[in-house]
Formats: C-alpha cells, structure tokens, sequence
C-alpha cells in the first residue's frame, strides 16, 4: 500500500480569530467554544478514516506559535506541525511537500470547518488516488472541505483563495497540470449561522455520527437559527 497522510488544517480556537462569520448572532465566546467542539469532532473522525485507510494523522496549526499547546489538546497517535508561509495557499503546498518528502505517496488535506463530513469519504479520497491525480469534495460555498493529491505541486494553489470560484479554480490548474480528477460527493462548511441549518437538515443519527460534540454543544446552549 502506498504510505497515505492525511492532514487537518485548524486555527488556534480563540475569541475574535475564528468563526468570526457567526457574530452575531453568536458572542466571540460562543463562537469559539463552538469552533473548539467542531475540531475536537474533526479531529475524532479524521483519527477513524486513518484507521481504516491506513493513513498518518497530522494536524497543521496556524498561527504557528499555537502548535506547542494545541499539541497538548490533540488526540493520541497525532502529530501536530505548525503551518508555514504568508497565506492559505502557501501552507497547504508547505505542508503537502513537508509530508511528500517525508514519503508520503497519498496526500489529503481537510480544513475544520467541515465536521460533518464523513470518515467514508476521506476512505473512498484516497482510494480514487488509485486512477486519478487529484480527488476532492466540494462545499456548497464554492470551495472544498476535502481534496487529495498524488504529489503536491504549488501550481495547484495558484489562484485566489476564499473565493466562490477555488474548486473550480483549483480543478481547473490540476488540468492544466494533465491530471486526471475524481469529484467526491459534495459538502459543507460552517462558516455562518445560516449554513448550521444544512446541519440541523441531515438525518439525527448521521450528524451525531459525525459531530456529536458540535450538536450536543448547539442542542445544549439553544443555537440553532430560528
């Protein structure tokens, strides 16, 4: 089997640094201990697809002064790095090449705004990696909660970021680089209030499978949009 890693992208969980989309109606607080609920349950799940594929778990902080202490919060078998370079698009190529040269032949990179996003599709992320360059599941906003990769190449991440357009551009420069791509079934993100009601509308067991921190956190507390 090809040596597979699979990479969690986070931000430090701090008030007015994440989840900032969501005030109001939430408080900076709220916010964060909703992010906090949301990584743990990444974090978990990701852990679970790695045990099936047969991955590395690595969780890539930013800032990087946070990787010390998030280290600490991460699960067991978790090998935290501190994310390197002046933007987005820059630490994700730094990280994928860090693990390629590691000798990583499978990469995947997933962000943690995307809880509910399965352990079956990270699975089936690599598996298309068998027959195609680049595999990746889009979100409903335009970007992607999931994508893999063969080897890293910074043209890839040639474009704007955090635009409505990144999977499109993104699928775009992989063909330009000849690579054949797989699309995953699509996702989704919580960025803002309104996007926890795509959440609230799956079937209760799959979203408790999936985040039973994040819901039991929004059940609890009463912060689900009306």
């Amino acid at each position: 089997m090809n040596l597979r890693a699979l990479v969690v992208f986070a931000k430090e969980p701090r008030p007015g640094f994440v989840k900032t989309r969501m005030c109001p109606p939430l408080q900076p607080e709220q916010a964060t201990a909703l992010y906090a609920c949301m990584l743990e349950d990444v974090l978990d799940e990701s852990r679970k697809a790695c045990a099936r594929a047969g991955a590395v778990l690595y969780f890539a902080v930013h800032p990087p002064r946070a990787a010390c202490s998030m280290a600490r919060a991460a699960p067991p078998a978790v090998c935290t790095i501190a994310q390197r370079g002046p933007d987005l698009a820059s630490r994700m190529h730094d990280a994928l090449a860090r693990l390629a040269a590691a000798g990583f032949e499978r990469l995947a990179v997933r962000g943690s705004d995307s809880p509910a996003l399965p352990a079956g599709r990270i699975l089936e992320a690599f598996e298309a990696l068998d027959s195609a360059e680049l595999s990746l599941s889009r979100d409903a906003d335009g970007g992607y909660a999931l994508l893999a990769v063969r080897e890293p190449h910074r043209g890839l991440f040639d474009h704007p970021m955090s635009t409505e357009s990144v999977a499109n551009d993104t699928v775009a420069n992989a063909r330009r680089l000849g690579w054949r791509c797989h699309e995953l079934a699509p996702g989704f993100d919580l960025d803002t209030a309104d996007d926890l009601l795509r959440l609230r509308a799956l079937p209760r067991e799959v979203a408790t499978a999936c985040c039973p921190r994040t819901v039991g956190l929004l059940d609890r507390q009463g912060w689900w949009p009306v």
